[in-house]
C-alpha cells in the first residue's frame, strides 16, 4: 500500500473554547497545530490542512487548506470528504486525518493504522484507546480511510449522516488499539489548555 496523506481536521467551530482557531492556541512555545504537524509529516507522503473560512490565516504553515463542500459544519466527516478530494486529485489511495487540537497523539500513529488494516479492500480504521466503562474509546477524528469510499461519503452525508462510527461500522472498519489513552488528549477548553501544559 503507498504512503497515505495527512489530513489535519481543523473545521470546527471551537465554541468551547471562546471560538476562533483553536489550532492556533499557543502551548509551549509552539501553536497547537504546529505540534500536529511536527508530529503527523514525518509518517505521511504530505500534509494538509481541512478549516473553513478564509484560508489566508493558515498561510504561515506552507500547507494546502481544504473547505469542507458539505455546508453547515456538519462535524469530522465532512472534513474527511474533503481530505478525500484532495487525495483523489494527488493519486492517492488513503489518508489519515489527525486532529489539530490533540498535540500528543502517538509518532506511530500512520504504522499502527496501516497494521491494522492488512488485508481489507478498503483500508478502514479508527484508533482506539482502553475505557475503564466502554472497555475501548473510539477516536473519530483519527483514521485511515479509503479514497475508493469518497462518493459513498459524500452520498451518506447528503442523506444526512453525522455519525462517523455509524459510517465506519457500515463498511467494516476496524480499530488500532493505542496502549496510552493520555497520547489522544484534546484541547477542547482553556482548562485542557492549561492541563496539556502540565503535560508538555
Amino acid at each position: 500500500m503507498k504512503q497515505p496523506l495527512g489530513v489535519i481536521l481543523a473545521g470546527g467551530q471551537a465554541t468551547r473554547m471562546g471560538g476562533g482557531d483553536k489550532g492556533l492556541r499557543m502551548l509551549g512555545g509552539q501553536s497547537l497545530l504546529a505540534r500536529v504537524i511536527d508530529r503527523l509529516e514525518p509518517q505521511v507522503a504530505g500534509v494538509a490542512l481541512n478549516a473553513n473560512g478564509d484560508p489566508a490565516r493558515f498561510a504561515g504553515l506552507g500547507l494546502p487548506v481544504l473547505a469542507d463542500s458539505v455546508a453547515g459544519f456538519v462535524g469530522p466527516l465532512a472534513g474527511v470528504l474533503a481530505g478525500l478530494d484532495w487525495a483523489a486529485s494527488q493519486g492517492a489511495d488513503t489518508i489519515v486525518t489527525a486532529a489539530a487540537d490533540t498535540p500528543f497523539f502517538p509518532c506511530d500513529l500512520v504504522p499502527q493504522l496501516l497494521l491494522a488494516a492488512e488485508g481489507m479492500n478498503h483500508p478502514l480504521v479508527l484508533a482506539t484507546t482502553p475505557d475503564a466503562k466502554r472497555g475501548r474509546a473510539r477516536h473519530p477524528t483519527f483514521g485511515l480511510w479509503p479514497v475508493a469510499l469518497r462518493e459513498d461519503l459524500r452520498a451518506a452525508l447528503a442523506g444526512g449522516l453525522r455519525k462517523v462510527v455509524l459510517w465506519t461500522d457500515a463498511h467494516g472498519g476496524r480499530e488500532a488499539l493505542f496502549a496510552q489513552e493520555a497520547a489522544f488528549f484534546n484541547v477542547n477548553t482553556p482548562e485542557d489548555l492549561v492541563q496539556a501544559e502540565a503535560m508538555l
